[in-house]
Formats: C-alpha cells, structure tokens, sequence
C-alpha cells in the first residue's frame, strides 16, 4: 500500500466534555471545509506524521461526525473517538488530510509542510541565507528555524519579513532584521 502524502490541518489540544469532542486548533484558513462533518482525516502523530498501525502498517483513517467553534479554536467529534478515556489518548496528536484532497495555495503562499528544505535568499542581495529545517505553529503565526554555515537561527513567517514564496522554485525571498545573522 502506497501511504498517502499529507498535511497537517489541525492539532488536538485536549478533550472537552465525557462524549469524545476534542479541541483542537485549526491549520487551516477553511477550517469549516476541510474540518467539515463527513470528511475523511488521518490519525497523525505528536510529531505530525501519518500514524502507523504497529501491526497492519496501514494509517488510521477517520470521519468527522461534528464540528464547532469553540472559543480560540474548535470541537470537534470523530468516529473513531467515543468517550473521554479514548480523547485523552489523542491530546497532542496532529490530524492530517492527503494533499491531494486539499485546494492549491494562491500565488506566494505554500502548505506549512513545504516550507522544510525551503532555501532563504536575501531580498535585496539575492545571496543564499540558508535552509529551512523546521518550522513551529506559534500562537503568533509560525516560527521559522533555518540553518546556515553560522548555525541556526529563526525568523517569524510574517510579511515583515518575507517578501515572496516560491513554492515551484523552492525558495523564499527574505529582509532580515538587522542584526539577527551577526
């Protein structure tokens, strides 16, 4: 079996209630299409990967019975989820769609999951700044971490500081604070 190529939506911050909803915080900019009551989701990991059953290898594929907005983020409730004891087992975990399933991001925009292996190229200069090895989803937006011949180092992904995303291309065009490569 081919594993699908996926991308995390949503992740699970912890259960709500002792029916099996979850909590959890959107990825996404269409949380009510792609989180939507009949849709079909992966099990990923803590770590955001597709979970594989130990015994079938296979992915755990699971629907959405109900969605809802709940204060900063959503309940949602699956099939696959049926009391409390079963939602704290998912606390942490990432849900996860096949890429294929999901609209292409407009011009300058990318899947968060694209962004690793991403090359950063000076605005201005046009030089090689580094590499995108990981990304974080902060409260804030997200946090890039790059590394180049000096280390590591991180930058916001915010229109601040990234002035174009090439996504065939595999580059982002950059302006960053002074400072932040000394």
């Amino acid at each position: 079996m081919t594993l699908p190529d996926c991308a995390i939506v949503a992740r699970v911050r912890r259960p709500h209630g002792v029916r099996g909803e979850l909590v959890v915080e959107s990825f996404t900019d269409e949380p009510d299409a792609i989180l939507a009551p009949g849709r079909r989701l992966f099990q990923g990991t803590h770590d955001g990967d597709l979970w594989l059953d130990p015994a079938s290898r296979r992915p755990r594929e699971v629907h959405v019975q109900g969605l809802r907005p709940f204060k900063d983020g959503w309940l949602i409730t699956l099939d696959a989820v049926g009391d409390r004891t079963e939602a704290e087992r998912w606390n942490g975990r990432h849900l996860l769609v096949p890429v294929s399933e999901l609209s292409e991001p407009e011009d300058g925009e990318v899947f968060a999951h694209e962004l690793v292996g991403m090359q950063l190229v000076d605005a201005e200069s046009r030089a090689p700044l580094g590499e995108v090895v990981e990304f974080y989803e902060l409260p804030q937006g997200l946090l890039l971490e790059c590394r180049n011949a000096q280390g590591l180092f991180s930058l916001p992904f915010v229109d601040e500081f990234v002035d174009e995303v090439d996504r065939a291309g595999r580059r982002i065009v950059v302006r960053l604070p002074d400072g932040l490569l000394s």
